[in-house]
């Protein structure tokens, strides 16, 4: 009797585990199944497309507007729409079973929230502020392909050369980067480089120009050498402004201020006063140009006009001394040689060095 209690306990036990272990046995599963899904949906969330070569990303760069170059801190607004193209296989669907020829996913919602795959991260290389994101759209067609469209307001600082101030022309270049990615990972490509119809003050836009080089950074990827794509601006300023401003006008005073040399000697007092108004003038067309240049460490056109101006100015005092001395000492026949060849001499040297300058220049 004890014998056949024990059995029949034993065997309920073992019914009870069998049970346990069935019930259990998909629970267990689930978590395995669930993390392998999680596994696989990461590699396609975070991988790079599985290519032997570098992902190519076609880059084009529509320039809208061009809101300001600043000269004082060699910078430049601009607002434009950025469009990448890459190829990712992962993402490839059927369109009859999808429903659609295209997936989209706009706004920083769908994009950043929904849509399932890597993309190029890119940013300003030679941005001066913050790269504002206005809207974007990811299209995602059946083949794999990945079109990302954003349109974007950045400020870049560019290097000015203003040497031939205000005659120079620059190039303003914005330069990108996909970022933490070597080009031996991520290859930046050139698409179609356009621009509407741009306007900027005082500027004249010569061209637009578009290419792709590769520049040492230590955080891109493993081999520490990125590939950038550079935008282009050329830009000529409008010299108009600054000819009528001062270039002309203090043209007209310095050859004016050389009529000295056909005033009486007798009137030293006067020949003196006329050469200081013109000395005056110049320093204060100096000053005028101090509040519109920006604070540079090198000599510019204009500063040469303007040194040029004032010097043979001084010169025009330092003759004037010159005769008057003579002619205290009566070698009045000196005084009036030096005056007659100084009518010519000033004049000629004035507009000689003035169109030399511009020769040299155009070398620049």
């Amino acid at each position: 009797m004890n014998r056949f209690v024990l059995t029949a306990v034993a065997s309920t036990v073992a019914i009870f585990c069998y049970a346990l272990i069935a019930v259990a046995a998909p629970l267990t599963e689930e978590p395995t199944t669930q993390a392998s899904q999680a596994a696989k949906s990461d590699s396609v969330l975070l991988g790079l497309p599985e290519e032997d070569d570098p992902v190519v990303v076609r880059v084009s760069l529509e320039i809208q507007d061009i809101d300001e170059i600043n000269e004082e801190n060699e910078t430049f607004e601009f607002t434009g729409v950025l469009t990448l193209i890459w190829s990712d296989s992962r993402q490839a669907f059927d369109p009859a079973a999808a429903g659609v020829e295209e997936k989209i996913y706009q706004g920083d919602y769908q994009f950043n929230e929904l849509s399932p795959s890597w993309f190029p991260q890119v940013v300003l290389v030679n941005s001066s502020g913050s790269l504002e994101q206005q809207g974007v759209v990811l299209r995602a067609r059946a083949d794999g392909t990945q079109i990302l469209i954003s349109k974007i307001t950045a400020v870049a600082k560019t290097e000015l050369d203003l040497k031939r101030f205000p005659f120079d022309r620059q190039r303003l270049e914005a330069v990108f980067e996909v970022l933490g990615f070597d080009h031996s990972e991520v290859v930046m490509q050139v698409g179609q480089a356009t621009a509407n119809a741009l306007w900027v003050p005082q500027w004249t836009i010569k061209g637009l120009s578009m290419s792709t080089e590769d520049r040492a950074v230590s955080y891109a990827g493993r081999r520490g050498i990125a590939s950038m794509f550079v935008a282009s601006v050329d830009v000529q300023r409008v010299s108009l402004y600054i000819g009528r401003l001062v270039i002309l006008p203090l043209i007209v005073i310095v050859l004016l201020t050389f009529s000295v040399f056909w005033m009486d000697r007798a009137s030293l007092g006067d020949r003196i006063s006329v050469s200081f108004i013109g000395i005056l003038t110049a320093v204060a067309y100096q000053v005028v140009m101090n509040d519109i240049m920006p604070r540079i460490g090198y000599v510019t056109w204009i500063d040469g006009f303007l040194n040029l101006s004032f010097l043979l100015m001084v010169g025009t005092v330092i003759i004037n001394l010159v005769v008057g001395r003579l002619d205290q000492h009566s070698r009045h026949d000196v005084a009036h040689r030096v005056d007659v060849l100084c009518r010519w001499v000033f004049p000629i040297t004035y507009l000689g060095l003035i169109l030399i300058s511009f020769a040299v220049m155009s070398l620049l």
